[in-house]
């Protein structure tokens, strides 16, 4: 290498570690200062359906599904949606329903396709049981507390608003693979949302709750318009903003179960996760190599030849790396799990790379392509 790069190397070195530094602080500070944004439920409280496509035999299914029943709300209504007719999750809502007799628990079979994504077909199906015109949408693994619809309702009676959302955090099992996955959600994913949320972004929206009005879904298209597509609640928000709507991140946090099996279910899973933000921000997904933790910070600081300047940041980056993991987990978990956070951000920063290479993912056994546009085209391998 000759003299003259040197310098440029170093810079960009010290560049990269400051980047990495200024976001971490950054995240430290929106997780504290998180504030919520619902507003008080005072009066009465408008009906709602609460719909909950589900697929398969997933761990603490009734539990997730359980807690949907148990909500101290007014009045409620929840469908429950699968497609196959020998799908594991109907025994499960059957439980529910003998349990519930008085709840207004309602279950749609129906194998109708209506696009390449299998949640939003499902949505398609259920609608016509739908009672009310208020809607929240959950993912089947989502668990809340029984002040959820409290919560996240209220927003939603302003006429300014299209949909409301929330924050999530991943509850793992003890295995290895599942703790990194709910490390992925709990110290990058989600306080890349908070950063974002305190700078003043609401580019965002989660599966783990899509609560609208039904006039605002119909004045969008209806799902039909999502039917195709890889991030259904990132377009959902999407198409909303652009009919000039407000999107709103409640201050309900509920919680998704982790369960990764295996090194290869975790990558999967990550893989599809990182290529839905490429798909739908390019180029915020370049850009977010700042959120990647110690690894970044590492490389600067090693391209930087050990600068002290770029070594002063890579020390605050772990420091505050390491608020982030203890802010998140009590402090004996955090103790035993502190290897996470070496392997973790290693791991994300390599899968972040992958993520560049291919646009396949893999969603419930099929493999798709995603098209630029964000759809899903599943691809048809040879024999």
């Amino acid at each position: 290498m000759s003299v003259a790069v040197q310098p440029w190397l170093s810079w960009c070195g010290t560049g990269l570690a400051a980047c990495t530094m200024g976001y971490s602080i950054a995240a430290c500070l929106a997780v504290r200062l998180r504030r919520g944004h619902s507003l008080p439920g005072a009066g009465p409280m408008p009906p709602v359906t609460v719909l909950k496509p589900v697929c398969g035999g997933e761990r603490d299914l009734y539990e997730c599904l359980r807690s949907f029943c148990e909500q101290a709300y007014p009045r409620f209504q929840v469908v429950f949606g699968a497609q196959a007719p020998d799908d594991p999750a109907i025994a499960v809502v059957r439980r529910l329903q003998g349990e519930f007799q008085g709840l207004d628990l309602q279950l749609v079979i129906n194998q109708a396709r209506h696009g390449s994504s299998g949640k939003v077909s499902n949505l398609i199906n259920m609608m016509p049981l739908a009672r009310y015109d208020y809607l929240v949408v959950a993912d089947s693994d989502i668990r809340v507390t029984p002040d959820y619809l409290a919560k996240v309702v209220p927003p939603l009676l302003g006429s300014d608003v299209g949909i409301v959302t929330c924050a999530y955090r991943g509850r793992s099992r003890p295995e290895s693979w599942s703790i990194l996955e709910s490390a992925f959600i709990n110290d990058w994913f989600m306080p890349s949302v908070y950063v974002a949320a305190m700078l003043g972004s609401r580019a965002f929206a989660f599966g783990a709750t899509i609560a609208l009005r039904r006039e605002v879904l119909a004045r969008i298209g209806g799902f039909g318009l999502i039917a195709d597509q890889l991030a259904d609640d990132y377009r959902l928000g999407e198409l909303t903003r652009r009919i000039g709507l407000r999107t709103i991140l409640s201050d309900a946090v509920v919680e998704t179960s982790v369960h990764e099996r295996s090194c290869r279910d975790l990558v999967r899973h990550q893989l599809r996760w990182l290529r839905t933000i490429r798909a739908v921000r390019p180029g915020g997904y370049a850009l977010s190599f700042m959120t990647l933790g110690l690894a970044p910070a590492a490389f600067g600081a090693w391209a930087a030849a050990g600068a002290r300047a770029a070594m002063l940041m890579l020390t605050i980056t772990a420091v505050a790396r390491l608020m982030l993991h203890f802010g998140s987990r009590n402090a004996r978990t955090a103790l035993l799990e502190l290897w996470v956070v070496p392997v973790g951000d290693l791991l994300v920063f390599a899968l972040w790379c992958w993520g560049f290479v291919t646009s396949r993912v893999q969603w419930h056994q099929v493999l798709y392509r995603v098209r630029p546009d964000g759809s899903l085209h599943p691809i048809t391998r040879r024999a």
